[in-house]
C-alpha cells in the first residue's frame, strides 16, 4: 500500500515508520531474508486458503448476503522495467533465423572446442508467452497492456497485471489476479476460482460492459447464475443515430 516492494525497504520501514512499529507491536523489526522467504515460499501457497477462510466467516456471520457479487476489475502495475518488453510476434517472426543461428552456433562448438552442446541430439526450447502477447524479462509472469490514462491523457503500455475484485456488501469477498490485458477473458476463471475455494455460491453476477461475450454468457447460463451485464450498446443504443 505504501508502494513498498523491496524487502529490504520494508524491513527498513520497521525501525523508522511508526505505523510498521504499530503493526510489530513491540515485537523485533523482522530482517530483510525472513521477509522475502516468507513472500517466497509460503505467503503465495496460502494467500487462496486464507482469503477463503476470511470470506467464509463473514458470511456466517451475517456480514455477506451470499446472493449477489458485484466484480469489476482494474489493471496494476508489476514492479518490473517497462523497456523489458518481449512481443511474441517478433519473437515468431525471427524464430527462424534463431534457429539457424543456434545449429551454427552448436557446430562451432562442437568442432571448434570440442564441447557438447546438445543433449541426446534435442534442443528443448521454452515458451514463456503462452497465450499471451507479451511478457517481461524481469517479471515473467507479467503481460504489457494499456494502463489507465493520466491527468496528461498519455496512456502507456507497461508490465502489469489484471486484478478482478468480486464484492459483497462493501466486502471485498474474493479476488483473483489475471494475465489477460481485457476484462472480458477473466471472468469465468474468476467465477471457477470462485466456487472452488468458497463454500457458498453466488447466484447473481453484476459487471460492467467489459465483461460482455457470448462465452460469458453461455457460461454463467449454464451455471444457473441471472447474470446483471450491461450491454457494450447500451448508451448509443439510446441516441437517434
Amino acid at each position: 500500500m505504501n508502494h513498498l516492494y523491496s524487502s529490504r525497504e520494508i524491513a527498513a520501514a520497521c525501525l523508522r515508520d511508526i505505523n510498521f512499529m504499530r503493526l510489530l507491536e513491540g515485537a523485533k523489526a523482522p530482517h530483510y531474508s525472513t521477509i522475502a522467504r516468507f513472500r517466497t515460499l509460503h505467503f503465495g501457497l496460502c494467500a487462496e486458503p486464507i482469503m477463503a477462510e476470511m470470506s467464509q466467516f463473514l458470511y456466517q456471520l451475517g456480514e455477506l448476503s451470499g446472493e449477489t457479487i458485484f466484480i469489476d476489475g482494474t489493471k496494476i502495475e508489476a514492479c518490473a522495467n517497462k523497456y523489458t518488453f518481449v512481443w511474441k510476434k517478433a519473437v515468431s517472426k525471427n524464430l527462424g533465423k534463431l534457429l539457424e543461428k543456434l545449429a551454427v552456433f552448436v557446430e562451432l562448438c562442437e568442432e571448434t572446442y570440442e564441447i557438447k552442446v546438445v543433449y541426446q541430439n534435442q534442443v528443448k526450447m521454452k515458451h514463456i508467452c503462452g497465450t499471451r502477447n507479451s511478457y517481461s524479462k524481469t517479471d515473467h509472469d507479467a503481460t504489457f497492456m494499456r494502463m489507465k490514462e493520466g491527468a496528461m491523457g498519455n496512456g502507456q503500455l507497461k508490465a502489469g497485471y489484471n486484478l478482478q475484485h468480486g464484492v459483497d456488501s462493501e466486502y471485498i469477498s474474493w479476488l483473483t489476479l489475471g494475465l489477460q490485458p481485457a476484462d472480458t477473458t477473466t471472468l469465468i476463471p474468476f467465477l471457477k476460482s470462485m466456487e472452488r475455494n468458497l463454500g457458498f455460491s453466488y447466484s447473481k453476477v453484476v459487471t460492467d460492459s467489459g465483461y460482455e461475450s457470448e462465452e460469458n454468457y453461455r457460461y454463467l447460463d449454464g451455471s444457473g447464475m441471472l447474470s446483471y451485464i450491461k450491454p457494450a450498446n447500451y448508451e448509443i443504443s439510446k441516441t437517434r443515430k
